[in-house]
């Protein structure tokens, strides 16, 4: 069957689209498997509109990615530092496969060809979207002047300070490059000359402050000419293996489509979260991938734990939600246990944590001393984090879970 075959699609009144194909006056670039290479990768930012015509979402946004992309244009005349274009998802199922569209419309982000892990979700407006690319512009390194600022620098957020002899050169370049990807992730701080001198023992240099006062720095010992190389070893310091969830990235998290193990704990209890995290590293570190390891604020996330019975006052409370359950992992303090919490992700994969909400423990299961369960009839709670993903009042979506 096609991509386009396996759409689910709204009951909707289709209706002629104008402008969808024909961009008028608006600079929107239709993207094929002709040019896409070669627009995007000369792009500083591409705004890209995966699309379908007869998709009313998809309809209502043309107009005003028109009139922001004229703003923009505006605001930014260099062709090569602003792009927005288009890809009809219909035409080119290849190209809406190979960046997994799973929802119409889906404005994704790119830079110099390398597409952003967060796309556009805000509000579908000409300023929303104007004032977004905007944000995009911004330089996210800020220079320092005096090393006393970076004694200074907030430990409550990851920071990586370059220091280097010359802002024209190509390892700053190389810096320049992976801040603007992990602007959303890290702080990035950079001192040049004179200021810097200090930290060059050996030609530039780029460290890593971990949240934390008493965490010590980490020095990249890698080529700084050398981007991938480069760009890995930040990505492995500002993106966390336990990221939390909030209300604003939440639709992100779920839309990755694999379940979560979440940490419910309060704010302050930062030891629960510490060894959470130990043994998300220990025991879980090859499950990273088919799990999306998480920790949320028991007061902000007080509805998905009384869907499994618990309160603020329960916390820690460590819980997966496949998107159609949630299950309770039995005691926060057996993670401790080798071997327990991972068992308990391998669990759900198995389907043993769905078949014994269904018919109780299986056989083999029991201890000697354990108390007698009887089968269990009910099924276990509904997935919370569901109500999170992408709604059908924003978009056309294209395709359903599995169960687990």
């Amino acid at each position: 069957m096609s991509y386009s075959g396996r759409l689910q699609l709204e009951k909707i009144v289709t209706v002629p689209v104008t402008g969808l194909s024909t961009p008028g006056q608006a600079e929107i670039t239709s993207l094929d498997t002709g040019n896409i290479e070669d627009i995007l990768n000369n792009a500083g930012v591409a705004l890209v509109n995966f699309y379908a015509d007869w998709c009313r979402f998809s309809q209502m946004l043309q107009p005003i990615f028109e009139e922001a992309s004229n703003i923009a244009r505006e605001e930014f005349p260099d062709v090569t530092q602003v792009v927005f274009a288009r890809v009809d998802c219909d035409q080119h199922s290849d190209i809406a496969q190979r960046y997994r569209i799973s929802k119409y419309p889906t404005l994704k982000l790119f830079r110099n060809g390398m597409m952003m892990k967060r796309e556009y979700r805000g509000q579908r407006s000409v300023t929303a979207i104007a004032d977004f690319i905007r944000q995009q512009k911004v330089d996210p390194i800020k220079e320092i002047h005096s090393l006393e600022e970076v004694n200074i620098a907030d430990r409550d957020r990851r920071n990586i300070i370059g220091y280097f002899d010359q802002k024209d050169s190509e390892n700053y370049h190389t810096f320049e490059k992976v801040a603007n990807i992990l602007r959303d992730d890290c702080v990035f701080l950079a001192a040049f000359g004179d200021v810097s001198q200090t930290e060059r023992f050996s030609g530039d240099n780029v460290i890593y402050k971990p949240m934390g006062e008493t965490v010590p720095d980490m020095v990249y010992l890698g080529s700084l000419t050398n981007f991938d190389l480069t760009y890995a070893w930040a990505q492995d310091k500002c993106v966390p293996l336990v990221r939390e969830i909030t209300f604003e990235n939440g639709e992100e998290l779920t839309e990755e489509g694999i379940p979560f193990l979440i940490l419910f704990h309060v704010k302050e209890d930062t030891e629960s979260l510490e060894k959470f995290q130990h043994e998300v590293a220990r025991q879980l570190i090859s499950e990273k991938g088919s799990i999306n390891f998480l920790h949320a604020d028991c007061e902000k996330f007080r509805h998905p734990l009384l869907h499994i019975q618990k309160t603020p006052a329960d916390c820690p409370v460590i819980a997966i939600d496949s998107f159609r359950h949630m299950y309770v992992y039995p005691e926060f303090r057996d993670i401790e246990i080798p071997g327990k919490l991972r068992q308990f992700v391998l669990d759900l994969h198995s389907g043993k944590l769905h078949r014994e909400f269904h018919h109780g423990p299986d056989p083999t299961d029991s201890t000697p001393g354990q108390e007698e369960i009887g089968e269990v009839a009910s099924n276990p709670p509904e997935s919370s984090f569901q109500k999170l993903a992408p709604s059908e009042t924003r978009y056309t979506l294209l395709r359903d879970r599995d169960e687990l």
